[in-house]
């Protein structure tokens, strides 16, 4: 099972006890992926979802808070996993108007001027809906990235808003007919199932979120300490080379006798740090061994030896 199933399922069984949050959520759920049905001066309702649980929020909602007639149709999916896909119809008829006009799902007004979410506690069961019905998250263990799909422009300004007043960093972009409102953040997405009541997914998903950024430290460290390593083997290699090719074309014993104690310091430690060549000189500072090394690799040039660049 996906996460974003995992999701649903606890929103979807989440208890509610207020009506204007349950219409909230009611309007968000309809207004992504519900469809309204005409028969002749009737209207109905239909609602078609593969998650059994969330089939089963939305007749709840319905029955708890509007006088309708209902049913639920099972049909077996034609594409390749096969699922079951559960419709739920609100059968046409006089009492459906009342509310789809409650709901504001006919009209033109933009859905922030609806009363229904006057509320802040409101606006949460609004982005609940809204997710239930067209929402997915991807698994905290892969890339952090929540989205919701709508085919209404509108519909979609309507969810960042709302989701802006709760901070949420919500971004919108378009995909062929689709609109897509999105976050790309992991503490983004762990405020926002906060907000929309699944705590036991918010859980799981900081959880995991937690020891991948950790390790993602973890390995940023290591991977500086091993190009520092590489960075001082490199140096070290490079002056030893140095010194043993005055040694060979020169003869230590000509060098004065700073560079001498220098070189044959270097050739005594060859794995040696520069702080650590410091520490074994007997008193030099670090600028003065810096200097001391960078001069032998100068009179090595000097002396025709070719240099690797770094």
């Amino acid at each position: 099972m996906s996460f974003s199933n995992d999701v649903k399922n606890e929103l979807s069984r989440i208890e509610t006890n207020d009506a204007c949050c349950d219409k909230a959520e009611l309007l968000g759920l309809l207004r992504m992926s519900g469809a309204i049905i005409i028969r002749g001066s009737n209207v109905g309702i239909h609602f078609s979802t593969e998650n059994a649980a969330l089939a089963r929020r939305v007749l709840q909602l319905l029955k708890s808070n509007y006088q309708v007639q209902t049913e639920v149709v099972i049909t077996r999916s034609r594409r390749l996993k096969k699922n079951n896909r559960y419709q739920v119809r609100v059968i046409p008829a006089p009492q459906v108007s009342k509310a789809l006009t409650e709901l504001q799902l006919l009209s033109v007004e933009s859905d922030l001027k609806n009363p229904l979410l006057n509320n802040h506690c409101c606006k949460r069961t609004f982005l609940r809906g809204a997710f239930l019905g067209g929402g997915s998250i991807s698994r905290p263990s892969s890339d952090y990235h929540l989205e919701m799909v709508t085919g209404n422009e509108d519909f979609a300004h309507s969810i960042i808003k709302v989701m802006h007043s709760f901070s949420l960093k919500a971004k919108l972009t378009d995909r062929k007919n689709d609109f897509i409102v999105y976050l790309k953040d992991g503490e983004s997405i762990t405020k926002f199932l906060s907000v929309i009541g699944a705590h036991n997914s918010m859980m799981d998903f900081e959880n995991v979120r937690i020891v991948k950024e950790m390790r993602n430290n973890v390995n940023r460290v290591v991977n500086c300490e091993t190009a520092n390593l590489n960075k001082v083997v490199r140096a070290a290699v490079r002056q030893i080379n140095c010194i043993k090719y005055i040694d060979q074309h020169m003869g230590l014993n000509q060098l004065p006798q700073a560079l001498q104690d220098t070189a044959r310091l270097r050739l005594e430690y060859p794995d040696a740090s520069l702080n650590e060549l410091v520490e074994y000189s007997g008193g030099i500072g670090k600028s003065g061994i810096n200097h001391r090394l960078k001069k032998l690799q100068e009179m090595a040039v000097g002396l025709g030896m070719e240099m690797e660049k770094d």
